[in-house]
């Protein structure tokens, strides 16, 4: 895999291989085990837009390839704004990677922007508000606000109020985005959004393959949850009611909902694609 040169500590980055976990928790602790440091940000920048290592026809057992995941990571971690509009530049381009790399993008972008916190609102707030920037990556923003109030609490009422005031703005035909709004609100419990919410839906404003009404009431314990059929299978478990979408914020919960995003990142990219042909 054909690579530019990167300076020490930075390098050592392209030696960590495949990453074991999403959640950010569990990350390496990058700056400790390298000692990287805010001089280092243009360089982290540069192993992202790598071609080199973003190849097309990837070897995912070189370590090198997963050098871009550990990067934005890293970047994550120094808690630098100045990390912040590069990122937000670069967003488009790497939850629109065909490899497995946009994957990993879609996931973990959120609580890159979340890690560093206060000082990265303004620019997430302006990116959200534009609505010339691609949908996906709004949405995206749209959970790095809502991870960055579960990550740092103290800005948990600054996050709302830009989720809500995006909510509030009536777009015409965001109906996915207004629906991702809608849930980043709903896993914040913010129970005084119902009335707009509730209005949203009665406007028909909201892409309720995502979420609807009924799941938003479940979640804020409004309205009991449908039974569910239980059915045996041999050498399968039988289904339980934390199984179906938004009935509970659990682990199923949470793959469910990284299904439906990953679902809508493929739907927006062939979309798309297929524009490009015309």
């Amino acid at each position: 895999m054909e690579t530019v040169n990167y300076p020490e500590p930075v390098a050592k980055l392209l030696t960590y291989g495949e990453p074991e976990t999403e959640y950010y928790k569990d990350w390496p602790n990058y700056l400790e085990e390298t000692g990287i440091g805010p001089e280092h940000i243009p360089d982290l920048l540069r192993m992202i837009d790598d071609k080199g290592l973003r190849t097309q026809d990837p070897d995912e057992d070189d370590p090198k390839y997963w050098g871009p995941v550990h990067a934005w990571r890293a970047l994550g971690q120094l808690k630098d704004a100045a990390a912040v509009q590069p990122l937000l530049d670069r967003i488009t381009d790497l939850l629109d990677y065909d490899t497995g790399l946009g994957e990993w993008a879609l996931e973990e972008l959120p609580d890159v922007f979340g890690l560093i916190g206060k000082e990265a609102i303004p620019p997430l707030t302006q990116y959200l508000a534009d609505t010339s920037h691609d949908g996906e990556a709004r949405v995206n923003v749209g959970t790095a606000l809502e991870k960055m109030a579960e990550i740092h609490p103290e800005t948990r009422e600054e996050c709302i109020k830009v989720l809500t005031q995006q909510l509030e703005t009536m777009e015409p035909e965001a109906y996915e985005l207004n629906a991702f709004l809608i849930l980043n609100l709903v896993n914040l419990q913010v129970k005084e959004a119902l009335p707009l919410i509730e209005k949203m839906f009665a406007e028909d404003r909201v892409d309720e393959s995502i979420i609807n009404l009924d799941n938003v009431l479940i979640k804020f314990g409004l309205k009991e949850p449908p039974p569910v059929p239980r059915f045996e299978f041999p050498g399968r478990p039988v289904a339980t009611p934390s199984e179906k979408y938004f009935t509970g914020y659990t682990s199923s919960t949470k793959s469910n909902v990284k299904t439906a995003k990953k679902a809508k990142q493929k739907q927006a990219k062939a979309s798309r694609k297929k524009n490009r042909r015309k």
